[in-house]
């Protein structure tokens, strides 16, 4: 049964962020919708929740019917409030009492430990705030449940957690979810949106086999038009031959049929309609300086360990060589990111060199930090740029631009830019430092899926050397091409990641 049905609908905020959208959702949808940042993907579900009126179109419900939005942002007012709590407070006035119960049901689904139901929100990681929000929406009992971008701040084992839970679902609660996690979308949805400003497309199939459909009908779209321009040209060529016999002979036969050979291109070139082209969130480009050493960095029995000296694991005798992409896998609080910040200590100051760690001394650094710590948010992207880099103010505009972030925020300060224009700041900052190893933790955080291929091709077309941490499956998959795993406190070498992902979908 169709419960929501939308028609013609668009939104137009400055420019188009979508037209003439057609689409119904029924019981046992699960519809994720992809869009590059800033490109309507959040509005869309505003407006099917009632929260924002379209600028074309309508969309109508079933009588009755209880829309639950999962929102990306934590209300401000939420923060101090205690987990359980906060959840509870989302039951209708005249429930809150009477049916709290309902709120454990809630959040032992969730896997909420105990300890953590009576912490306040401000007090949890982003990943239970984000799970905290879910909880507020499912507790209400919705028939549609609208998430904006759900694995944002979650690890892999609460990725895996959430996956379950969204699969564990009645199959009559239709889903809709906006996200960048390309596995995620292949684990939890049956259908697939690509929003577009004109032109959207749907397929009933999850985002993987979705986008190679979009991509040939893309590159169909892309062939007739060419073969449409190359008829309308000739056309046009025999025209003008036929306008000068006519001209010269005198004929009228010849003249009508001359305008008859235009009115035929001018038909053709008004019908044809290029392909689509995705106008980009921003360029992400990186380089390879390069080196001659073959070993960039030695761990030779380093013993990683917590601030107060507990032992998280050994290294063993490892090698990082030019060429290597390596993930490091492991659990949350393992010691990868100590593992980095060991490696990047040991890069930037040799005279301090961490124990067991030696990096060659040609090694030039590339950091990237899922916080993007790197960038004041009181500076601007002008500055941040300038300030490092000896490259003219008009070529660091252009750059900036090229990177998504036009004149009118260059000048504006790092603290109101999107997640998705400062990861792209931070990639442009990695490119300028013309690196030859990179370091990146958490690189595809707030980057949208063009984003996240964008920076695929470049760590591969450029063969960078580098050491990730990420729990971005499609991004591991993809860049990888060595696997360390810490595992009962040593660091192992495996064969893929597969096994390691496998473990959290068991567990979840």
């Amino acid at each position: 049964m169709t419960l929501i049905n939308v028609r013609n609908l668009g939104i137009t905020l400055g420019a188009p962020l979508f037209s003439k959208l057609n689409l119904s959702i029924a019981n046992g949808d699960r519809l994720g919708i992809v869009a590059a940042n800033g490109r309507g993907k959040s509005t869309l579900l505003r407006c099917l929740n009632g929260d924002l009126e379209p600028t074309t179109g309508d969309i109508t419900r079933i009588r009755g019917l209880r829309v639950g939005h999962v929102e990306q942002v934590v209300p401000h007012k939420l923060m101090g409030v205690a987990f359980y709590e906060a959840v509870r407070l989302a039951l209708p006035a005249d429930q809150i009492d009477s049916e709290s119960w309902r709120v454990d049901i809630v959040l032992d689904s969730l896997n909420v430990p105990e300890e953590l139901r009576q912490r306040a929100l401000s007090k949890l990681s982003g990943g239970w705030q984000r799970l905290a929000m879910l909880a507020r929406i499912w507790v209400t009992e919705p028939d549609v449940l609208l998430l904006d971008e759900p694995t944002n701040h979650l690890d892999l084992s609460k990725i895996n957690q959430l996956e379950r839970w969204i699969n564990d679902l009645p199959r009559d609660v239709p889903l809709v979810i906006c996200s960048h996690d390309r596995a995620f979308l292949d684990a939890t949805t049956n259908r697939t949106l690509f929003l577009r400003p004109e032109n959207s497309q749907i397929f009933s199939l999850p985002y993987s086999p979705a986008r190679q459909a979009l991509d040939e009908i893309d590159a169909s779209e892309a062939r007739r038009f060419q073969r449409d321009m190359k008829v309308a040209q000739q056309l046009r060529q025999q025209a003008a031959k036929l306008n000068n016999i006519a001209i010269n002979s005198g004929s009228d036969l010849l003249t009508v049929k001359t305008k008859q050979l235009k009115q035929r291109a001018e038909r053709l070139e008004d019908a044809a309609r290029p392909a689509h082209q995705e106008r980009s969130s921003g360029a992400i480009k990186l380089a390879n300086s390069g080196t001659h050493a073959k070993v960039l960095v030695t761990l030779d029995e380093a013993a990683v360990s917590t601030p107060d000296g507990m032992l998280l694991f050994n290294s063993g005798k490892r090698w990082i060589c030019q060429g290597d992409r390596i993930v490091l896998l492991g659990l949350n609080g393992a010691g990868k990111s100590r593992l980095v910040d060991m490696i990047r200590k040991s890069i930037i100051d040799p005279a301090t060199s961490q124990v067991g760690v030696k990096a060659t001394p040609s090694l030039v650094l590339g950091y990237g930090d899922q916080a993007l710590s790197d960038l004041s948010d009181s500076s601007t992207p002008f500055n941040t740029i300038s300030r490092r880099f000896d490259i003219g103010d008009q070529r660091v505009r252009t750059l900036l631009a090229g990177a998504g972030l036009g004149i009118d925020i260059q000048n504006k300060p790092n603290s109101i830019l999107s997640g998705g224009q400062k990861a792209r700041l931070g990639m442009l900052v990695l490119r300028l430092s013309n690196p030859n190893f990179y370091l990146l933790d958490e690189p595809t955080n707030h980057l949208d899926i063009d984003g996240q291929e964008a920076l695929e091709n470049e760590l591969m077309a450029h063969e960078a050397s580098c050491l990730v941490v990420s729990h971005d499956r499609s991004f591991v998959r993809a860049i990888g091409n060595r696997f360390w795993l810490i595992e009962k406190r040593r660091l192992i070498e495996v064969e893929s990641p597969e096994e390691f992902f496998a473990s959290f979908a068991k567990t979840a």
